[in-house]
């Protein structure tokens, strides 16, 4: 259960750390995964709780130890929790300034994305120009983004999507776009070099076929099968986003050249966090979610 309650502005503990006066929030789905209790194995919380990864907002404090940051600095925030707030704290090194020209809610929109995407393309996928990727889910937060970074690095992009999905892959960058509502992957793509999986389920399990031999699959929904990678003679492996401040630099610089766009699909309030969980578990969402403050 979600609800709003007053808590005392938090104060910097650490002298790395920076204080933000919060504008927009990004809603991601480990929020949700967090709040429903699935991730209590490896992301245990306390109650009371505030969710929330990621934040824009302007810096109002400083820790003593801080260089790279000063007080009215309009920053991007990677905080993993807390973000849910009018204030949060955050490590220096998880926080980037916020480019010229974009509003804090497209700037609370890419953080996670630009970070997950770069984890799973390039830092652990290796992915080089000339070398082709599909990617499961082009059309949602996460996908949207590793499209635009795929292509813009010189892959050969296939994106899977439906609906309104596919315009906005398509729009984003993908050569060739799947609707797997209506067609089979397997039948339509071959040998690609990397599969990059933002949806997991059973769906998972058919790109194992439509890689070459040695290809990668990385998914950051669930643990591919290692019974599978063995069988098709590929890699495959879960990727835990980096999100770090030196993480998120080639995409920052990628928008700053006009390169990536944000693409946000709905904002709410922060007091209509719990609607704009229950919007984006729904589904069917294209683009990130994101709360403004007020």
């Amino acid at each position: 259960m979600l609800a709003q309650v007053e808590l005392p502005v938090p104060s910097i503990q650490n002298e790395y750390d920076v204080l933000v006066q919060v504008k927009a929030v990004g809603v991601n789905p480990i929020d949700i995964k967090i709040r429903m209790g699935f991730m209590k194995a490896i992301r245990p919380v306390e109650m009371p709780f505030v969710p929330g990864g990621e934040a824009a907002g302007i810096i109002v404090a400083v820790g003593d130890k801080v260089s790279t940051f000063k007080l009215g600095d309009e920053v991007i925030a990677m905080t993993k929790t807390n973000a849910y707030a009018e204030y949060v704290t955050a490590n220096e090194n998880f926080v980037v300034l916020k480019p010229q020209g974009l509003s804090f809610v497209e700037a609370a929109s890419i953080g996670v994305n630009i970070g997950t995407a770069q984890s799973v393309l390039f830092t652990v996928g290796k992915l080089e120009k000339g070398q082709s990727v599909l990617i499961q889910g082009g059309g949602g937060a996460a996908g949207g983004a590793m499209v635009q970074m795929a292509k813009a690095a010189g892959a050969y992009v296939i994106a899977t999507a439906s609906g309104k999905g596919l315009e906005l892959a398509k729009s984003l960058g993908a050569d060739e776009v799947v609707d797997y509502k209506l067609q089979d992957v397997v039948n339509l793509v071959k040998d690609v070099d990397l599969v990059a999986d933002t949806a997991g389920g059973e769906a998972q399990a058919k790109l194992f076929q439509v890689l070459k031999p040695s290809g990668i699959l990385l998914s950051i929904v669930i643990p591919p099968s290692q019974e599978l990678a063995k069988q098709y003679n590929v890699i495959a492996d879960f990727v835990v986003s980096d999100i770090s401040a030196k993480t998120l630099q080639n995409g920052i610089e990628l928008l700053k050249a006009g390169a990536f766009k944000p693409v946000v699909s709905k904002t709410f309030k922060l007091d209509e966090a719990a609607i704009a969980q229950d919007f984006l578990m729904a589904g069917g969402v294209n683009g990130k979610v994101v709360l403004t403050v007020d």
